[in-house]
């Protein structure tokens, strides 16, 4: 089943996501340089902090904790430096910190460094320069998770839709270098099954095909800053989360039926062999 997360600071929304089933929370600290290049577009732009890291941990039990932290930067006049941000996320209790929108080697072997083994790291695909030097950053030890960001990777590509990425094949020849390389990945977000410009039903689907492990569900999954009864939340929460389990179950019956015809042909083709050596006496 693929992990779901949801973004969110508020400890009580935590806790309806968690019993509903999602399995980590994200807390998003990333303000450096977004508004800009999302500028006029409807996204996300959260500006959690690293007190809500400490709030969201203490509300929630079994989810972990994700926290995407800001791009590499140097200590502005009102903010920490990546070093001093990085340290008090873990110090506040972060599961997996996420290095969103970078560029080059240099970056992530930084962030690395900076982290040091002391949680797990989650690398945030989202820029054309990233795909580009996969090869050499998967090269980098301590590299935990892979996440591909389709938002800001289709607006760097100059695309008109976030998931021109995945239908143009660029998802799938990143998915085949992390599944290569043995790295946990996932990739884009969803909305509610049978909602969405592409219906969520579809994305989890690729989701299988391309093995991903991990979804993020959007904020029109639930937009909570819309949707104010706490009852209508849990109950969006729950029957949304069940609705997902659901398309995962039929994609594993499919996913169930592909493995074991693979491992007859591999039965049949090792027998075939076998007899072909015997019978030429080899």
């Amino acid at each position: 089943m693929l992990k779901l997360m949801y973004i969110t600071n508020r400890p009580d929304i935590a806790q309806i996501a968690e019993t509903a089933g999602v399995d980590r929370i994200f807390v998003d600290m990333e303000f450096i340089g977004k508004a800009e290049r999302q500028k006029g577009l409807d996204t996300v732009k959260s500006r959690h902090t690293v007190e809500d890291v400490r709030i969201i941990r203490e509300a929630v039990e079994t989810a972990e904790v994700l926290v995407r932290v800001n791009p590499i930067h140097e200590a502005l006049p009102d903010y920490p430096s990546s070093k001093d941000e990085i340290d008090a996320s873990i110090a506040n209790g972060a599961d997996i910190l996420m290095l969103p929108f970078f560029k080059t080697v240099e970056e992530v072997r930084c962030f690395l460094d900076l982290v040091g083994g002391r949680t797990r790291t989650m690398l945030l695909v989202e820029t054309p320069e990233a795909v580009e030097r996969i090869d050499e950053i998967l090269e980098l030890s301590g590299i935990d998770e892979v996440y591909i960001g389709l938002n800001d990777l289709s607006l760097g590509y100059g695309l008109p839709f976030m998931f021109q990425p995945l239908a143009d094949g660029t998802v799938e020849k990143l998915c085949f270098k992390l599944r290569q390389k043995g790295v946990f990945y996932g990739f884009g977000g969803i909305a509610s099954v049978g909602e969405g410009k592409l219906p969520a039903e579809y994305i989890i689907r690729e989701h299988y095909r391309l093995g991903s492990g991990c979804v993020i569900l959007s904020r029109s999954f639930c937009d909570v800053a819309k949707v104010r009864h706490v009852g209508i939340i849990n109950d969006r929460f729950l029957k949304g989360v069940r609705r997902i389990r659901q398309v995962e179950e039929a994609c594993e019956q499919h996913a169930k039926f592909f493995r074991e015809n693979e491992a007859e042909v591999r039965r049949r083709v090792a027998e075939i062999c076998d007899r072909i050596r015997s019978e030429a006496g080899t």
